[in-house]
């Protein structure tokens, strides 16, 4: 049997995410889906299209989308869930995770990699983050879990900016960019999203692709080609005075060469950096140029989670660049690029 694609779902409070799981729920897509609400808030979906006191955790809707609220923890609901699935008791395509407002994505996220159980049947999709515009001005400068949020996001969607005025929503899309340049960020219409940009992200795939906005990485080129300053959003030559009020301790980096990395030195020292550092390592990924192979070594981690994998070859004269992206809380910038340039051959 296949894997059963999952995505998490997290966000601010009131940014749509009810919304959003309840055209999961109702619409006729064709498509069958769990949802797994980790949670009992004030804002859950199960008041209008859920049965009223039921005592069964698991509840099927008439379009044959299945709902489940969790009591115990996440990894016993997505066991029970796959067993019903395999013994025909319950059929559904894919898992949707609301995580609570405040929730934080990143051990959900390990659960699917940590777990052989789990991984065995199925396959972290991506993580969707939610952003209020209204309110998310004031939520990133005072909830830390806000701002991890949108550091784990493959994709964000951003709601409710027909409520503020447009420099506002540039000021923010710029100051998300530079907390997490590999996600995409859309606009959106109260939580009004095709299911298409929903689902089969392959945010969590061992790709050739490193996607990372490329305005981030101009800003990042004229800022850092002849040293690196890790202070570059306050360097004199930035042309976007409306962040310097935000030093978010979500932050993100990038780096490149174009000299090969010598394997053995490179595995020690990405061994020792999530040791120390893992907690605050929201998500990383880097595509790489490594000594001695003709492929593309391709890796990512969440956390203190690090996988690698080898990917196509180098294509004839394509350049064999090595690039990688950072996304954390306060990470030392300085000893990653000074230890990742140690590594190279």
């Amino acid at each position: 049997m296949s894997l059963i694609p999952a995505t998490i779902l997290t966000g601010f409070l009131g940014s749509g995410k009810t919304t959003l799981l309840k055209r999961v729920l109702t619409e006729a897509h064709g498509q069958k889906i769990a949802v797994i609400e980790n949670e009992f808030g004030d804002e859950n979906i199960d008041n209008d299209i859920l049965v009223q006191d039921t005592k069964e955790q698991i509840i099927q809707l008439n379009n044959g989308c299945v709902c489940c609220t969790i009591r115990e923890d996440l990894r016993t609901t997505l066991n029970d869930l796959a067993e019903k699935r395999r013994k025909g008791e319950l059929s559904f395509d894919r898992v949707v995770i609301e995580t609570t407002g405040l929730a934080d994505p990143g051990p959900v996220a390990q659960t699917f990699f940590m777990d052989d159980e789990i991984a065995e049947s199925y396959l972290l999709d991506s993580i969707l983050t939610l952003v209020d515009a209204k309110h998310a001005e004031s939520q990133l400068d005072t909830r830390q879990e806000a701002r991890r949020q949108i550091g784990f996001a493959d994709q964000i969607f951003i709601s409710k900016t027909d409520l503020v005025d447009a420099a506002q929503v540039e000021a923010l899309i710029h100051r998300i960019k530079h907390m997490n340049p590999r996600a995409p960020q859309r606009k959106v219409h109260f939580g009004e999203v095709p299911l298409a940009e929903v689902f089969d992200l392959r945010g969590f795939n061992l790709n050739a692709k490193l996607d990372i906005d490329p305005d981030f990485l101009k800003a990042d080129e004229h800022d850092h080609h002849h040293h690196h300053d890790h202070d570059h959003e306050h360097g004199e030559h930035c042309d976007h005075p409306h962040h310097h009020a935000h030093d978010d301790d979500v932050k993100s980096f990038v780096f490149r060469s174009d000299r090969a990395f010598n394997p053995a030195k490179l595995e020690d020292f990405l061994g020792a950096i999530v040791q120390v550092y893992g907690p605050k390592m929201l998500r990383y990924k880097g595509v790489l140029n490594m000594k001695g192979s003709d492929k593309k070594v391709i890796f990512q981690g969440v956390h203190q989670l690090m996988g690698s994998d080898l990917g196509p070859a180098w294509a004839k004269g394509e350049k064999k660049t090595s690039k990688m992206v950072f996304i954390g809380l306060d990470l030392p910038r300085e000893i990653f690029l000074q230890g990742l340039e140690q590594c190279l051959v």
